[in-house]
């Protein structure tokens, strides 16, 4: 953590690092170091998360570049990092499976390659219509998705990445649902590489094991090395001593055989490759004949438009809050302007896809990563992707030494940290209806889609409102009033309820009134039957907003409420004065 860490929000602002042309030269001495770590980190998650998204590997570093070269000088997140993440995984990976793309099992074919240049073409709609969030400012929508269903969404992506990635990690290429692959895993085991398995199986206990060593005290200056970074120096020699530059993966069919055409497109494409075990990369000189363009016919499809959607509206939703979590973090707690932000990630995917790279958003891994290495300003992140473009343009053949199980291990890994036990625990110590959210959310996305689970979350979150007895009219629809008390004070107040799917509306009077006017707010909700988990965590933010424009925030009329948890942010529902024990 940098020397700033504990710095009050209270302080005086003038000190505060700005990525302006002075703050560059000001601050260089921190940025340029802090991006070259994250640039260490940054190299082999961008290769992993590419592959796992069914694109060739080494474009993921294209898009870190282009997060870092571009986004930097439209948004103004300081110290956030943009690059390709895992939490779209499962998104890019079903797009490309839609158009007949299996990019990450037995090699990249001819159809794989028609599949990507598909998702390429769903790619540059999806940046489009980024934009369009940004300009038509619906950033505040971002708000209106509950907090259950989104980590419910997430651990359901973990669980998927998991499961698709483990048999690439013992050397086995295979296709099929999770299903598929969980009730397969004998056979897919019993057919493991034995070369790759073990490259595959010491890069995983690296990942995992690695951080451990911060809590061994002789060896802690140890865990300041990037557990990533590590896998690479250790893969690559065993690569090379296992020699993996022609070894192949072995095939497992769980469905029915692949048609002749499909099987003779695959058999004569994977006998003119040496191995399907390493990255493939481009030769020095040629690094950037390896970028490609959309095909654009795919949009005809209707198919293509679920896609667009989804990649917009979850990629959105999943930069929106890495960057209020970069936020939180912030030492000197400045504030992205999330409008702005989502413009920078419109323009910067819609120009990765032109070039044959995936989508990103503002990853909090290599952002919190960025914080910890002391990092200033916005500066940082196009240090890292200047690192990146060196990199690969100068040293490709590095890439291409690196095993394919290094990088599934780490998304592996990743996996394993969406889908955590914690957060399990963490949603029922907010309260039992949100574990409920959280598990049918999670449930839905790996049985059905993820478009599906998380409607169906929703639903699950709209009915526990409904049996808690909240007003079917007031759902959807705020009742809201508002008055000023004195010269400098408003009072708003909320009734009915004060729930996820009205908060937008209840927002919008709490910031008109208050932030944009430089007036102190009291929020009364005596008048509510019921205020969900989402609506306290976000009044607790705003709280802290105003605190730190030196403005007064109340929160009152929560007396006759009774939460449903210890947790400073359950869920509270009103009780009858008299009767505690009677709901109202």
């Amino acid at each position: 953590m940098s020397e700033h860490s504990g710095l009050s929000p209270q302080r005086d602002r003038s000190d505060v690092p700005r990525g302006n042309l002075a703050g560059l030269i000001k601050y260089a001495k921190f940025d340029l170091v802090s991006g070259f770590l994250v640039f260490l980190i940054a190299l082999p998650l961008s290769l992993s998360v590419a592959l796992a998204y069914g694109y060739p590997p080494v474009v993921g570093v294209f898009t870190s570049i282009i997060g870092g070269l571009l986004a930097t000088f439209i948004s103004n997140a300081e110290l956030a990092i943009k690059g390709p993440a895992a939490g779209l995984i499962v998104i890019a990976a079903g797009c490309v499976m839609d158009f007949g793309g299996d990019g990450i099992v037995g090699g990249f074919t001819a159809i794989d390659q028609a599949a990507y240049e598909a998702a390429l073409a769903v790619g540059v709609a999806a940046g489009v219509l980024q934009i369009l969030f940004g300009v038509w400012r619906a950033g505040a929508l971002g708000s209106f998705f509950p907090s259950s269903v989104v980590h419910g969404m997430l651990a359901a992506i973990g669980v998927i990445i998991m499961i698709k990635m483990i048999p690439l990690t013992v050397g086995v290429s295979v296709k099929g649902t999770p299903t598929d692959l969980v009730l397969n895993a004998p056979a897919i085991l019993s057919s493991l590489n034995v070369e790759i398995a073990a490259v595959g199986v010491v890069s995983l206990a690296i990942m995992f094991l690695w951080p451990l060593l911060k809590k061994v005290k002789a060896v802690k200056f140890l865990g300041a090395v990037p557990a990533p970074l590590v896998v690479l120096m250790v893969a690559i020699p065993m690569a090379l001593t296992l020699q993996l530059d022609t070894a192949h993966t072995n095939p497992v069919t769980l469905t029915e055989e692949p048609s002749e055409e499909l099987a003779s497109v695959r058999a004569s494409e994977e006998a003119e490759t040496d191995s399907d075990a390493l990255v493939k990369v481009p030769a020095l000189g040629e690094t950037f004949s390896a970028l490609a363009f959309p095909d654009f016919s795919a949009l005809t499809e209707m198919k293509a438009w679920k896609w667009v959607i989804l990649f917009a509206l979850i990629g959105t939703i999943e930069s929106m809050l890495s960057a209020k979590a970069v936020d939180i973090m912030d030492p000197w707690k400045r504030k992205t302007n999330l409008d702005r932000d989502n413009v920078a990630i419109g323009v910067a995917n819609t120009s990765c896809a032109f070039v044959g790279a995936p989508p990103m958003i503002s990853v909090i891994v290599r952002s919190t990563a960025n914080i910890h290495a002391g990092a200033r300003t916005r500066f940082s992140n196009m240090y890292h992707g200047l690192y990146l473009l060196i990199f690969v343009a100068l040293l490709p053949v590095v890439v291409g030494l690196i095993p394919i199980a290094a990088l599934t291990a780490m998304l592996i890994y990743t996996g394993s940290r969406l889908a955590s036990p914690r957060q399990f625990l963490h949603a029922y110590r907010i309260g039992t209806e949100q574990l409920v959210i959280f598990a049918a959310t999670a449930l839905a996305v790996i049985a059905t889609n993820l478009l599906y689970g998380i409607l169906i979350g929703i639903a699950v979150k709209l009915l526990i409102h409904i049996v808690n007895g909240v007003p079917i009219r007031s759902l959807f629809k705020p009742y809201v009033d508002a008055e000023k008390t004195d010269e400098n004070t408003y009072t708003i107040r909320a009734k009915h309820s004060a729930v996820f799917s009205n908060w937008i509306a209840l927002r919008y009077q709490i910031e008109m009134l208050g932030l944009q006017q430089n007036c102190h707010v009291t929020v009364d909700l005596s008048d509510t039957h019921l205020v969900d988990h989402d609506v306290m965590t976000r009044l607790h933010e705003i709280e802290q907003e105003f605190a730190q424009q030196g403005l007064r925030f109340e929160i009152v009329g929560l007396e006759d409420h009774r939460p449903f948890s210890e947790h400073p942010h359950a869920i509270r529902k009103r009780v009858s004065a008299s009767r505690p024990d009677i709901p109202a």
